[in-house]
């Protein structure tokens, strides 16, 4: 199938607010700043763009509405608007995460400068491409196709960050051969709740070249809270190049963000019947969080089920397919990473992606 091209999307500040008078303010104040701007009137409009945006203003007027929806606390929240609209103690901007509060038109300074450091050339959120793999039945091979794309974008010279948000996936530094890496895992950074600083998180992670990898150990199950995710992401965009998320079937509330944040995710579906139906409540589950959510249907198919149908079973795009690969299996079992020799057909295929979603390209050491 011929390559398709997949633009990156601008990553703007975001405004939450159906107060007219108070987005006339906000829009005049970012144009000051250089800089265009995302709406949403409401956060079931701003969810899937919450992450992603380098800024968010959250009108006094959905304050309380953000506090209902729980959507994730993140860095670079404000809480906005006109003097006497604001709770002076600051209780509803604690609860909904805003690091600032600024009232009108006395912060109109501020924000004017906050917005000007989001315009390109000041850098505004990073470069990060990020991307999210999920398998639509056990075993569909989410977590080798995540490996991957993670070890063809270091080839690359991405800067790349693989992250494990599967707690029951066995850790993804066994997929690469990494289980002997020193490094730090997740149990040790699950109370990161705040902004954490990136470079300090690539040294402490295991890492050979561009390639860093934030996985599970082997000790008791723990659970993932969503703001740990949401810094950790916060993180990536800003100091890495390429991000790849593998998230469980089963999405809790710290999946739902690496969804969230996510500007594209594959879902890995084996190429029959039952896999097919299992994948299709993992779509429903999946779409609503993700903007850009397509198939990668994975032989052999016992009964002849093609790519195509099993794409438009699931209501979604074809990304593309992958051929059955015996040495893949073998090469796991001795420590290789997958994709790493950069031949066979998940390794075009991992070739592919990244050219389609970096403009990457070319062969070097992983």
């Amino acid at each position: 199938m011929p390559p398709r091209t997949f633009p990156a999307r601008p990553r703007l500040p975001l405004l939450v607010t159906s107060d007219g008078d108070l987005l006339d303010e906000l829009l005049r104040l970012a144009a000051a700043g250089g800089t265009e701007v995302e709406l949403a009137a409401d956060p079931a409009a701003a969810r899937t763009r919450w992450l992603p945006a380098p800024l968010v203003l959250v009108g006094s007027d959905q304050a309380q509405a953000c506090l209902r929806a729980r959507l994730p606390h993140r860095p670079g929240t404000v809480l906005v608007g006109r003097a006497g609209q604001l709770d002076p103690r600051w209780e509803i901007a604690e609860l909904i995460g805003a690091e600032h509060v600024a009232t009108l038109p006395a912060a109109e300074p501020w924000l004017v400068d906050r917005f000007a450091e989001c315009t390109p050339d000041r850098g505004g959120a990073g470069p990060a491409r990020i991307v999210a793999v999920l398998g639509g039945r056990g075993g569909a091979g989410a977590s080798v196709l995540a490996g991957g794309l993670a070890v063809t974008a270091a080839r690359a010279r991405l800067r790349t960050l693989l992250v494990d948000a599967d707690p029951l996936g066995g850790g993804l530094d066994l997929v690469l051969g990494w289980e002997q890496l020193d490094g730090l895992r997740w149990p040790s950074l699950t109370d990161a709740d705040g902004r954490v600083d990136a470079p300090a998180l690539v040294r402490a992670l295991p890492s050979r070249g561009d390639l860093v990898v934030l996985s599970w150990d082997r000790g008791d199950l723990l659970n993932l809270p969503a703001q740990a995710m949401a810094a950790t992401v916060d993180a990536a965009r800003r100091g890495r190049d390429f991000v790849v998320i593998d998230l469980p079937r089963q999405l809790d509330d710290a999946a739902v963000v690496a969804l969230q944040a996510a500007e594209r995710a594959f879902l890995v579906v084996p190429a029959e019947l039952r896999a097919t139906a299992a994948a299709a409540r993992v779509a429903a589950a999946a779409a609503p969080h993700c903007a850009e959510l397509a198939a990668i249907v994975r032989g052999p198919a016992p009964g002849r089920l093609k790519a195509t149908e099993v794409a438009r079973a699931l209501g979604l795009p074809l990304a593309g397919t992958l051929r059955p690969e015996p040495g893949l299996c073998r090469g796991l079992e001795r420590g290789e990473a997958p994709a790493a020799a950069g031949r066979g057909p998940l390794a075009a295929l991992c070739q592919r992606l990244v050219e389609e979603l970096t403009g990457a390209t070319g062969a070097g050491a992983a």
